[in-house]
């Protein structure tokens, strides 16, 4: 007999990968699929077996059909949500962009005005 392994303890914070966030989708996506398939049968089954109250089984039936093909592919096309670090690492990107995509603005010397008034009056002291 083998021993039972124990699963290794998570001692990171790191998201998981692509690929294993793909693989959960996709499982994900088979199994409300499956389940629509199942509503199909059932639904088939129900008519031929002509079931008490065989109106409301058929709807229910047909939601499945109808709602779970929607659903599986929200579902399958979701990803988990950014964590905190991972929004400020995209805002950080984001404004790098923007500050290298911004026009360089050149800072012109500040220009001196002499006003001539004053000029005349210093003129006129001897100064």
């Amino acid at each position: 007999m083998k021993k039972h392994q124990e699963r290794p303890v998570l001692i990171t914070d790191a998201a998981t990968s692509q690929d294993a966030q793909l693989r959960s989708r996709q499982i994900r996506y088979v199994t409300m699929m499956s389940v629509r398939a199942g509503c199909l049968i059932l639904g088939g089954v129900l008519i031929s077996a002509k079931v008490p109250l065989l109106p409301v089984w058929l709807v229910l039936c047909a939601l499945g059909m109808v709602f779970l093909p929607w659903a599986a592919v929200l579902i399958a096309n979701d990803r988990p949500p950014k964590s905190k670090a991972e929004r400020a690492a995209d805002a950080a990107a984001r404004e790098d962009v923007r500050l290298a995509l911004e026009p360089h603005r050149v800072e012109e010397p500040e220009h001196i005005t002499i006003d001539s008034e004053i000029v005349d009056e210093a003129r006129r002291r001897g100064l």
